[in-house]
């Protein structure tokens, strides 16, 4: 069974930047293979209409036998909004909330993200899953693109 990827919208803006480029368009290859499938939501869609042409046109020519699209609901936002009353990042973080949250109930193997300061970050990842482990959802890995392409086999 093939792995799924959360992608959140850094990922696809690190296709045309220049510290990041190279290690997501090695991830995005192994989308475009069909090795993995990348995940994504109505937030990531809406996220990126504010993105560069570019990057909008990359991301609609992924191969939709390669992508999963979910939708963020009420359990989503209930969850993202524990996060933030807790305090593992504040209110303006909410959208990166949603795309853990989004990320967690949609049961994605790993979320991938640019974001060092509020998703990829060792303690925010320690306090997303403390309460996921609460909620009694699973415990998300959470990931740069460089993180998983150093340690695949």
């Amino acid at each position: 069974m093939k792995q799924r990827f959360y992608f959140d919208t850094s990922v696809f803006g690190g296709v045309y930047d220049k510290e990041f480029e190279e290690e997501t368009l090695q991830l995005f290859e192994r989308v475009k293979l069909g090795k993995i499938i990348c995940m994504y939501s109505d937030l990531t869609e809406t996220e990126l209409l504010k993105a560069p042409e570019n990057v909008r046109i990359y991301f609609k020519n992924l191969p939709k036998e390669s992508t999963e699209r979910v939708i963020v609901n009420a359990e989503i936002i209930e969850l993202a909004t524990k996060y933030i009353e807790e305090k593992v990042v504040g209110k303006t973080s909410f959208d990166d909330c949603l795309h853990i949250a989004t990320a967690t109930l949609n049961k994605a193997d790993i979320l991938v993200s640019w974001n060092f300061k509020h998703i990829v970050n060792v303690y925010r990842i320690r306090g997303y899953n403390s309460i996921n482990l609460r909620m009694n959802y699973l415990s998300l890995e959470i990931r740069t693109p460089k993180e998983i392409l150093e340690y695949e086999d």
